[in-house]
C-alpha cells in the first residue's frame, strides 16, 4: 500500500504518525518513507523495531522498544524513536546524539524535580542524574523509604541521586551502627524521626536521608552509598552525621 503525506522533510512525515499509533506498531504501518522534492527522490528511509538500549544510554536495564530509522541505501542509523518518561521522542543519532539524549533527560528530570524545588538543578553524570535541591525539600522529595524518588526513577528510567544545594553541617548527632542482612543500619534517637540528616566521610559529604519512624536509616550494601560506607568502615574512616541546627 502506498500513501502520500505532505511534509518539509521525511522525519516530519514519520512524526505525524507517532501521536496516532503505538510505537511498536509504527514500523508495521510505515516501513518505508520516500521523500520527493522538486520531482526527485531526495531521501529514502526504512523503519524497523528493536528492543535495545537507546544510543547515548548505557545501562542494560534501560532497554526498551526502539524504532530505528535508517538510510535505505547505506543502512546508516539516523534516528531513533522511543518512549522517554511519558512521551514519545525522535532523537537524531549523530555525533551530537549523546548530547541530545543528555539534554532530553535533564529536561524530563527537571519537570519532575521542580515540583518540589523550582530552582533545582540537574546534571547527568554517567548513568545517573545528580539533582541539587534546597536542603529543606530533600526529605519530601525522597519520601518515606525512598518512595517518591523511586517512583521518579522508574518513570524516567534513570537513577537519581539527590544532594543538598548548600552543604551546611548543622548540629552533629550521635548514632549506633549495625549490619543486618544486606543493609547497614544507622540507629538514632527516636526524637530525630522524620528529620533529614547528612552523612560525611572524613569531612566529605556523602548523602542525605530521612530518619525513619523507628529512628533508623537503612542503607543497602549494594548501593553506591552502601559501598562507600562499607569502604569507610573497613578503612576506619571517620563517619559523621549532622542534623538541623
Amino acid at each position: 500500500m502506498v500513501g502520500v503525506v505532505h511534509a518539509t522533510n521525511p522525519i516530519d512525515a514519520i512524526q505525524r504518525f507517532i501521536s496516532r499509533v503505538d510505537i511498536g506498531v509504527l514500523p508495521h504501518i510505515v516501513d518505508t518513507v520516500i521523500f520527493i522534492k522538486d520531482g526527485e527522490i531526495k531521501k529514502v528511509y526504512e523503519l524497523s523495531l528493536k528492543v535495545k538500549v537507546p544510543t547515548g544510554m548505557t545501562q542494560e536495564d534501560l532497554a526498551r522498544p526502539v524504532v530505528e530509522v535508517r538510510d535505505f541505501e547505506t543502512g546508516k542509523l539516523e534516528y531513533e524513536i522511543y518512549t522517554f518518561g511519558e512521551e514519545n521522542v525522535v532523537v537524531p543519532v549523530e555525533k551530537e546524539g549523546v548530547d541530545v539524549v543528555k539534554k532530553l533527560a535533564e529536561e524530563r528530570i527537571l519537570m519532575e524535580i521542580r515540583k518540589y524545588d523550582p530552582r533545582a538543578t540537574v546534571e547527568i553524570i554517567g548513568n545517573k542524574a545528580v539533582v541539587k535541591v534546597d536542603n529543606r525539600v530533600i526529605g519530601r522529595l525522597i519520601g518515606k523509604d525512598g518512595e517518591n524518588i523511586g517512583r521518579i526513577e522508574k518513570k524516567l528510567g534513570l537513577r537519581v541521586e539527590v544532594i543538598p544545594k548548600y552543604y551546611t553541617l548543622g548540629k552533629e548527632v550521635s548514632y549506633q551502627i549495625s549490619e543486618s542482612g544486606n543493609s547497614i543500619d544507622f540507629i538514632f534517637n527516636r526524637s530525630l524521626a522524620g528529620e533529614v540528616v547528612s552523612f560525611y566521610i572524613d569531612g566529605s559529604f556523602l548523602f542525605s536521608a530521612m530518619v525513619g519512624k523507628k529512628g533508623t536509616i537503612k542503607i543497602s550494601k549494594e548501593s553506591d552509598m552502601g559501598k562507600e560506607l562499607l569502604k569507610a568502615l573497613y578503612e576506619k574512616k571517620e563517619i559523621r552525621v549532622f542534623g538541623k541546627d
